[in-house]
């Protein structure tokens, strides 16, 4: 009989081995767990409660990436077109006067009473979907060969971009390119269109950089103040930026001229600095903080797109460090699993999906040490955000089955 006992558990071991991937997940919940803890401690001085609502966004997350575990990956061929398009109606919506719901100069949401959607979220999934499934009917190879499944990409990731931009969402918009070249990239695409694109990018660089030299001189010889003086500038730009944007690059790359004082615009990275270096090898301790509970580092941000400033100070190094490290262990584990997949159409969406955590992990926290201009991009499973923390399971989900369907199960 006991012998029967360990014969069942032996075998049940080799098919949770060979089913399920627990690499990434394990990771997931301590990354999860690290965010509830630091979301509470940068609101102690608050009387918000978001860490009460952040396991709730976590508990339907984990419902919904067991769900998407347990469903073949390749059943989604068959249903993405339906899935884009109700994210595109759904950026139509959010876009309409009395349907979107306005905050801070942006219309990004749709109130649903009981729950609040950021229809850029899941246009990221669809726009995975999209791109994973023409490239997976192409057949790329020189750019003249590809020209025909390049607009269809362009015109896939190309609309919900411009209507993410148009909410303004530039912190949603940024994230979808390094995604969409690293799945052409996979596809082996002719290098000289990556040459080509980056000196592209290059060349947008360049004309932001003029665009912001005079913005600058604009305002000086006009003795106008950056702050008061907003929208001056609009009409002299070829460059569809809103102030607060254009601010946000000046105060990366000039805070003396934009900010001087560094009580406005640069205020925030200024705090964000002090908290991640003031926390030293092994930080203040949990709820110990200054910044954040002091309000030198604002309550609006503190638990969402500076958590990792949080983190860094009543942590420190040895705190950051782990944070780190649990992220490299999904990301190593998500090229691992694309390298495991069975068929093109898994690989793509396994490194689409890593790319994605990727570009967001790597621009929340260079942003918070001054690496970056500030975008307000979320850090996966940390930052504060149910629309985020859904999308996120969602999109992790999908790895995982792509590894438990990666062989032919009876």
């Amino acid at each position: 009989m006991l012998s029967r006992a360990f014969d069942y558990l032996s075998v049940f071991k080799t098919t949770t081995r060979e089913r399920w991937d627990l690499w990434s997940p394990v990771a997931l919940v301590f990354l999860g767990c690290i965010g509830l803890a630091f979301i509470f401690s940068a609101q102690l001085s608050q009387t918000a409660n978001d860490w009460w609502k952040q396991i709730i966004w976590l508990v339907g997350g984990a419902g919904v990436y067991l769900a998407v575990s347990l469903v073949d990956y390749r059943r989604w061929l068959g249903v993405w077109h339906w899935f884009y398009l109700g994210c595109l109606l759904l950026l139509v919506l959010v876009l309409m006067p009395g349907v979107g719901d306005s905050r801070f100069g942006a219309q990004r949401w749709l109130d649903f009473g009981f729950f609040t959607l950021q229809p850029s979220e899941p246009a990221k999934v669809a726009v995975l979907f999209a791109t994973a499934s023409i490239l997976i009917r192409a057949k790329l190879g020189s750019v003249r060969q590809s020209l025909g499944t390049l607009g269809k990409l362009a015109l896939a990731a190309g609309v919900p971009m411009l209507l993410i931009l148009s909410q303004p969402d530039l912190k949603s918009a940024i994230v979808l390119p390094p995604m969409v070249f690293s799945m052409l990239y996979v596809s082996r695409l002719s290098t000289r269109f990556f040459a080509g694109a980056l000196g592209a990018f290059l060349v947008v660089v360049a004309v932001v950089a003029w665009d912001t030299r005079g913005y600058v001189k604009f305002m000086q010889d006009n003795n106008l103040d950056f702050m008061r003086d907003k929208g001056r500038y609009q009409t002299q730009s070829w460059v569809p930026f809103k102030d607060y944007q254009r601010n946000r690059i000046l105060t990366f790359a000039a805070p003396d001229i934009i900010d001087p004082t560094g009580t406005k615009d640069a205020w925030n990275l200024n705090q964000s600095l002090i908290s991640v270096g003031s926390g030293g090898l092994s930080g203040k301790g949990w709820g110990q903080g200054t910044q954040a509970q002091l309000g030198y580092l604002p309550s609006a941000v503190s638990h969402n797109d500076f958590i990792f400033s949080v983190i860094a100070e009543e942590k420190g190094f040895l705190g950051s460090l782990t944070v780190l490290g649990l992220f490299g262990i999904v990301l190593i584990n998500g090229i691992r699993i694309a390298g495991l997949a069975r068929d093109r159409f898994g690989t793509l969406l396994a490194v689409g999906v890593t790319v994605l955590f990727a570009v967001h992990v790597f621009v929340n926290i260079a942003m918070t040490i001054g690496l970056v201009p500030i975008t307000g991009i979320p850090l996966p499973f940390i930052s504060y955000g149910g629309s985020f923390v859904l999308s996120c399971c969602l999109l992790q989900g999908l790895v995982q089955s792509v590894y438990r369907f990666r062989k032919d199960f009876t």
